[in-house]
């Protein structure tokens, strides 16, 4: 596909801003149909916050390293990339769900029947609620998974739920206007049973359990169910570098170290970018992956095009989240044991919880209060953890023999938090933390570690106030196009889409928003043929 470029050549047919995970997967479906791509990366290379670096002689992933949804699209198959590099390692345990006071801890298994196996031996009262919450929701998990496939429209939604005979809409549809602490209430009394799907639900988005619109995050167990989370080997990382090589197999280019500081717009339409040190390049589409107030606001040169006042005018109005994630990654002379580890082998045959993902979760009180001392810049006595070994599932990620690399996510630390995060010693409690879920001695395993704080990621990966835009709203706004630009992928400035975690269906590694865009994007090029 050629544009005739006016008073000019273009310097591609499509320039895409960002080179994190849908940056990369809307440019790759764009490259492969044969459309002139230029990737624009900020940093000296791409991934964002699915990269794997290197640090300390081992290399971490820069958030957290399993794959869940993202498996659930074609994109391996679309995309070749078990060609370009890419390998999948699987276990049958999802994660460990645990919890501060050390109790009761369980285990979601991708089978069913090992899952309520384990829940008879662990939790028996709630195994029949559970078998109720699979029956109501492995349906309309079912249709989500098949709704992320295409942009979400009405229609599409409506032919979507056709091929299903109806099956699961209506839920759907009513579930996306609910609280995740009220549906998930309908089936569990127990909050051991209901805080791990908060855990990685609404607590990593950042919003309260009962926020109303969250809904859906009850089906965290059933979508686990349904598609086998895994991690790539070699780091999440791995992902990006394969999306990468089938980009650049397909003619697509990248250009690192190239940071945008303004549109390029030209009789309210876009024409391209000017970059921080002068470059202009030229492009009658360009597609941000990146965060959509930015791009809407910061972006824009003096007063913004008439198509997008209104839209600038709503971003600027809005208040923008600060903070939320750290991590601390650390090279481990060894493996530690949890002290549950000999209760869980004892109660679930032939599974040892050494290794395997675990999210510890707090009480529901504790949840609230960290999220009011979260608004208040200050970090949670106790808060939610995700705690990992990549090197026991993955043998490339050892640094050397008998050493092993702890993952330990940190959720509700604020940006602002008072002295600082260099001089803090919160890190140092997380460690504790931890360690106290431990056997005695972890401490004493550890040879060396560092911290990503909220700080570090508005330095290193130009996460405003260290915090990564989300779509948080629900299937139903998006279905009716609300708001536009985050779900429909375009905005009142001809040739600007966006894409990326701050656009349906939000954050994670999930991949759905790249391709989504992409497909929306390929619309409008076949229009000028």
């Amino acid at each position: 596909m050629t544009l005739t470029a006016v008073g000019g050549h273009w310097d591609a047919e499509v320039l895409v801003v960002g080179g994190g995970h849908n940056g990369m997967i809307a440019a790759a479906y764009l490259a492969r149909a044969g459309v002139d791509v230029l990737v624009l990366e900020a940093r000296s290379s791409v991934g964002g916050c699915a990269s794997t670096v290197e640090d300390l002689g081992a290399r971490f992933n820069i958030c957290h390293c399993t794959h869940t949804l993202v498996r659930a699209l074609p994109l391996e198959e679309e995309l070749d990339l078990a060609d370009h590099g890419l390998n999948y390692l699987s276990s049958d345990a999802d994660s460990v769900f645990a919890f501060h006071d050390d109790r009761d801890p369980w285990v979601l298994f991708h089978d069913v029947e090992r899952t309520l196996c384990g829940l008879a031996a662990t939790h028996s009262a709630s195994v029949d609620s559970y078998r109720r919450y699979l029956d109501d929701a492995l349906p309309v998990a079912r249709l989500l998974i098949d709704v992320l496939r295409t942009p979400p429209t009405a229609p599409r939604l409506a032919l979507t739920a056709a091929r299903r005979r109806l099956e699961g809409v209506g839920r759907l549809l009513s579930w996306s206007r609910l609280s995740a602490a009220e549906l998930l209430a309908r089936w569990f009394d127990d909050w051991r049973m209901t805080m791990p799907a908060v855990s990685i639900g609404p607590t990593v988005w950042g919003v309260p359990p009962e926020t109303h619109g969250t809904g859906l995050a009850a089906l965290t167990y059933a979508i686990r169910h349904l598609v086998r989370t895994g991690r790539p080997a070699g780091g999440s990382g791995a992902l990006v570098d394969a999306i990468r090589s089938s980009f650049e197999a397909a003619g697509g280019m990248v250009r690192c170290d190239a940071r945008v500081a303004t549109l390029v717009v030209d009789s309210d339409r876009v024409d391209g970018v000017r970059l921080v040190d002068g470059t202009r390049l030229r492009a009658p589409v360009v597609v941000a992956a990146c965060d959509p107030a930015a791009v809407l606001t910061e972006w824009l040169e003096g007063e913004p095009p008439e198509s997008l006042r209104l839209l600038a005018d709503r971003y600027r109005a809005q208040q923008r989240p600060q903070g939320y994630e750290s991590k601390v990654d650390a090279v481990m002379e060894g493996v530690p044991v949890p002290r549950a580890a000999d209760a869980l082998r004892s109660a679930l045959s032939d599974f040892d919880p050494v290794g395997h993902t675990t999210v510890v979760s707090p009480d529901p009180s504790d949840l609230a209060e960290a999220h009011l001392r979260w608004a208040d810049g200050r970090v949670a006595d106790r808060p939610t953890l995700l705690v990992d070994v990549p090197s026991m599932v993955d043998p490339s990620m050892v640094p050397a023999p008998g050493r092993h690399i702890l993952s330990l996510e940190v959720l509700f630390t604020p940006y602002g938090l008072p002295g600082g995060w260099s001089a803090s010693s919160e890190p140092e409690r997380w460690l504790g933390i931890w360690a106290d879920r431990m056997e005695p001695g972890a401490l004493q395993l550890l040879l060396d570690w560092r911290v990503m704080t909220p700080d570090r990621y508005q330095q290193e990966f130009f996460l405003d106030k260290g915090y990564s835009p989300t779509w948080s709203g629900s299937p139903l706004r998006a279905f009716v196009g609300q708001p536009p630009e985050t779900t429909r992928y375009r905005t009142p400035l001809s040739g600007l889409y966006l894409t990326g975690a701050g656009t349906y269906p939000g954050a994670g590694i999930v991949g759905a928003s790249g391709r989504n865009a992409a497909r929306v994007v390929l619309d409008e090029l076949r229009s000028f043929q």
